[in-house]
């Protein structure tokens, strides 16, 4: 018995791990609903008050963006392209606060100018608010 303490250790410290993964996904899903339906209030609250970005539309350098910045940004790139869309391709959870989505991001602009972009990003949970949102696509 005294052999196996560690392996029940180990066992129930992973099955914690899987269900803050879990947990972690699910927060997420709900992140690219509020997205979709363009509810910028309630996506910019899943963030801390202060959150860490990186993002090629601020450069290159890691910035610091408010729930209010959330909103503003995302309003204005709603009045841009009214149909902003994101469709999630793949989510990857890595421990236990990393997770990574894939997805592609259309629009139409008045002009009826579309995109299509792939994006990656990368987000760091902790006590159940985005702290980091590191984004990765091709802005050329």
């Amino acid at each position: 018995m005294k052999t196996l303490l560690p392996l029940i250790a180990l066992v129930m410290i992973l099955a914690g791990c899987k269900n803050v993964q879990t947990e972690n996904e699910a927060f997420i899903k709900t992140y690219f609903e509020n997205f979709n339906k363009h509810d910028w209030k309630a996506m910019s609250e899943m963030y801390a008050p202060s959150a860490e970005f990186l993002d090629p539309s601020f450069g290159t350098d890691l910035v610091q963006q408010t729930r209010e910045d959330i909103v503003k940004k995302y309003s204005e790139m709603e009045f841009l392209f009214p149909d902003l869309h994101d469709e999630v391709k793949r989510i990857h959870t890595s421990g236990e606060n990393t997770v990574i989505v894939e997805f592609i991001s259309t629009g139409t602009a008045p002009e009826n100018l579309k995109f299509t972009l792939p994006i990656c990003t990368i987000f760091t949970i902790e006590n159940g608010q985005i702290v980091k949102d590191y984004t990765y696509y091709d802005n050329f």
